[in-house]
């Protein structure tokens, strides 16, 4: 039986302000407050409350049998608790349904896993318990920023005990292989791999408005039609695409709420279902490995990474960046530790690009690639400034790697111990009704 893999993205995007080269050192405040906040109420009216509203009743009108999965970043997060808690409100109630996933990812929405290991693990573990304490459950999947994926990063989710991961159904991967199977990571072959089928995706989030489409207009029965004619084999359709391209990319005029709420009966006329990744992952074998040995991702006609590091303006703002790393590890300051995860949002490299990607992109306030490039590395120098006001450059790499090894003994004694007292609880737990059987007894003896 066929089922759909139906994932959303939400990331919103922290607005840098305009900061001159005479600001360093001098002003520590790099966003523009009114371009956040503006910019969550026009996607919150015109996407998230509309499209949230949507799917909430297509799970009701299914009796359940309509299934959703989210990635929020924890960049997004923090927004909308400041600025839309009513789209938090709505992500409850539909968690509250029990149709709908979260799964994890990079806290900040970054590309850490391309740079530092150490990074990485660290905000994906704090997003990880930011979801858990939002939504009542530790995500058991990984997604990647922009469906980030190599061989070397599945090793390193695998380790960190997720049991899938979501990524590209990338042509150039798979070759002739279809993307409509679960399949492993070749480091990790117990990480499996949900692969995003690009086409059925793309005409919804990129081309379902598009009247110059061959396939305009599109309706839901025929939408289905085209997977139910899929190989019997073939079982997993992975449609994975931002929540904004229901609403914003694909207006609401365009009839796209409508067509999204015909899915769930047009897909049960034909017997496809819709799960949730951790269910696929759960009942699915994998049918073999993939390899990947360079990183891929869902942007762009390449699939790579060269929308972010394509060139050399995004490589040497990227190398200045993580050239911290370490150092802001280290630290306990709270505003740097947020500095950090609002620098490292793939949208500030992804504004420097040269490439022409066939899809339009906004750079906000720059006029060019080289604007945002100077705007940001002239923040990037009053930050990294302030983190060296904290761990002085004269500190050198083997001290600081020794200060991290002391850190990452210590956190490695606390789990160990926590693991001890995990036990001794549960062996107390069963202990209880054997001493109170004990005590009944021993009175009905007397």
């Amino acid at each position: 039986m066929k089922t759909i893999c139906l994932y959303f993205e939400i990331h919103q995007i922290v607005h840098l302000k305009r900061y001159r080269f005479f600001d360093i050192g001098t002003d520590h405040y790099y966003y523009d407050d009114y371009a956040n906040e503006t910019s969550m109420a026009d996607v919150v009216e015109r996407s998230y409350k509309p499209a949230l509203a949507a799917l909430i009743e297509m799970v009701k009108n299914s009796g359940g049998a309509f299934k959703v999965a989210f990635s929020i970043s924890g960049v997004a997060l923090e927004q909308m608790e400041i600025h839309a808690p009513c789209v938090i409100d709505l992500l409850k109630e539909l968690n509250d349904t029990g149709c709908c996933e979260f799964l994890c990812e990079p806290y900040s929405h970054g590309l850490s896993s391309l740079a530092n290991e150490d990074c990485f693990r660290e905000e994906v573990k704090r997003q990880s318990e930011k979801i858990k304490e939002m939504f009542g459950k530790a995500p058991k999947v990984f997604r990647n920023s922009s469906l980030i994926y190599s061989d070397d990063i599945g090793g390193i989710v695998a380790d960190m005990g997720f049991k899938g991961m979501l990524t590209e159904g990338a042509k150039h991967v798979l070759g002739w292989k279809s993307p409509h199977y679960v399949y492993h990571c070749s480091q990790a072959p117990s990480l499996k791999l949900l692969l995003r089928d690009v086409k059925l995706s793309d005409d919804i989030s990129l081309r379902f408005s598009n009247s110059d489409w061959n396939e305009f207009p599109l309706f839901a029965d025929r939408y289905m039609d085209w997977i139910a004619a899929f190989p019997q084999e073939e079982q997993v359709i992975c449609l994975f695409m931002e929540l904004s391209a229901l609403g914003v990319a694909q207006p609401l005029s365009s009839n796209i709420l409508e067509f999204m709420k015909a899915l769930p009966a047009c897909a049960k006329e034909r017997g496809i279902t819709f799960s949730t990744p951790s269910e696929i992952i759960s009942k699915l074998k994998s049918v073999s490995q993939i390899d990947v040995p360079d990183p891929m991702s869902w942007c762009d006609e390449e699939r790579d990474i060269s929308t972010w590091l394509g060139n050399p303006l995004q490589r040497e703002a990227f190398n200045k960046l993580y050239s911290v790393a370490e150092r802001v590890y280290l630290c306990g300051d709270r505003r740097i530790k947020q500095d950090w995860d609002y620098l490292q949002a793939s949208n500030n490299f992804r504004f420097m690009t040269t490439k022409d990607s066939g899809v339009g992109l906004n750079r906000g306030i720059y006029d060019s690639p080289y604007d945002a490039f100077t705007n940001y590395m002239n923040i990037l120098g009053d930050f990294i400034s302030r983190v060296n006001s904290l761990y002085p450059e004269d500190i050198d790499d083997e001290e600081l790697n020794s200060l991290l090894t002391t850190i990452k003994n210590q956190g490695d004694e606390l789990t160990e111990l926590h693991k001890e007292i995990d036990k001794l609880e549960a062996k107390l737990a069963k202990a209880k009704p054997a001493t109170a059987r004990a005590k009944t007894s021993a009175k009905a003896k007397e």
